[in-house]
């Protein structure tokens, strides 16, 4: 019978044949649609791990359904029904066999890998049936460069994840600052290990970031080392969360010689980074301080009485010009003097600089913090930019 249904078949008619007769499928018997449905089974389902507690078969159809159709990767043939026929789910384990309507729409459903389904970055692989040589003539074996997968927050460049940050050990990045450009955050996750790879999720519209974004290390060895040392510190106005982006991968040791290791590793990068936006924002922060603006108060960097002469006032106040300059462009620097009758006033003792951006507030902010001035460390801070417009000093 598959002799002669190959002999006036179609190229993929008869791919579909062997394949039946290989499974042990008798040809003769099936209906056209349902040797296809049999045939094309092993190339019409993917696995999806990680699954949250309460995902059941009835919320994986319909979500899988609703995202690929959202990122235009569901076909025509069937317009107006869903993507996903079926769904077999291991509770215990947490992860389902998902099967699509066609080997198209299921190529298109491994770029949903990562997607976060009930607050959960599930993983989308191929099931170990898949036969990539007799997949090859029933349809696309890779997803469509056309799926607007930023539509659902994945994606390389604007929207989101890429193939790049890709992998078992992929760790999520939360809580980042928004201004917070993506080669600062490079930096900071490569103090634990060069990366293979990081995506910074973006708004689609704006292009802005969304405060978030996903890891992967050359190294799987520093995973945990980075997690451990990154996941709560503060930065700005945010508090970092960072942890491995799939569920089954947070079952790893959160030892107490990790958490020591890691903390010394940023301190340690900190304290090479001389002059570093990065380190600028950790410290301007981490220790409950206010968040980065475009205005920093130094402390202990004058001699107050040298305040009350005119001259030495000028060439203090020229010589401190100079030197904030190196970090960015000074919109205003104020120097406040002592009163004549010696009654006590705002901020005496603190040199105040505007920079015209963050940046460079952050960056004098870095250098200027503990620098030895006079036998004293001086003490750099971020502060209200709105009390400095006011001449509200403290």
């Amino acid at each position: 019978v598959t002799g002669a249904l190959m002999a006036g078949a179609t190229p993929q008619q008869a791919a579909l044949a062997q394949l039946a007769s290989a499974a042990g499928i008798p040809v003769g018997t099936l209906a056209p649609q349902a040797m296809t449905q049999q045939a094309t089974r092993h190339a019409r389902r993917v696995y999806v791990g990680g699954l949250p507690p309460l995902a059941n078969e009835a919320t994986v159809a319909k979500f899988f359904s609703q995202a690929l159709a959202a990122v235009g990767g569901t076909s025509h043939v069937a317009s107006g029904t869903d993507a996903v026929v079926n769904v077999y789910i291991n509770a215990e384990k947490k992860f389902a066999f998902v099967e699509f309507r066609t080997v198209e729409e299921t190529s298109n459903g491994m770029a949903l890998d990562g997607i976060m389904f009930e607050g959960v970055s599930v993983r989308v692989r191929r099931p170990n049936d898949y036969n990539p040589a007799m997949a090859a003539s029933l349809g696309p074996a890779t997803p469509s460069q056309n799926l607007n997968l930023a539509a659902i927050g994945l994606s390389g460049g604007v929207g989101g994840v890429s193939n790049q940050a890709d992998g078992p050990d992929r760790i999520f990045v939360g809580g980042l600052p928004y201004y917070l450009p993506e080669d600062q955050i490079r930096d900071l996750l490569g103090q634990f290990g060069a990366l293979r790879g990081f995506d910074l999720v973006k708004d689609r519209d704006t292009g802005n970031s969304k405060g978030y974004g996903f890891a992967v290390y050359e190294d799987p060895m520093v995973v945990d080392l980075a997690c451990a040392g990154l996941n709560g510190l503060q930065m700005g106005d945010k508090t970092l969360t960072v942890r491995r982006a799939t569920a089954a991968g947070q079952a790893k040791p959160d030892t107490a010689d990790v958490i020591a290791q890691a903390q010394q590793q940023i301190a340690l990068s900190m304290a090479l980074q001389a002059g570093g936006g990065l380190s600028g924002l950790m410290a301007g922060a981490g220790a409950g301080g206010p968040p980065p603006t475009r205005v920093v108060s130094l402390l202990d960097v004058v001699d107050v009485e040298e305040l009350s002469d005119a001259v030495a006032y000028e060439e203090i106040k020229e010589d401190m010009l100079e030197e904030c300059g190196k970090y960015g462009s000074v919109n205003k620097l104020v120097i406040p003097r002592p009163t004549a009758d010696g009654t006590p006033a705002p901020g005496v003792g603190k040199v105040y600089v505007e920079y015209d951006a963050i940046d460079g507030a952050v960056k004098a902010r870095t250098a200027l913090n503990g620098r030895k001035f006079g036998g004293k460390a001086v003490v750099a801070e971020f502060c209200d930019e709105a009390k400095f417009a006011e001449g509200a000093f403290e």
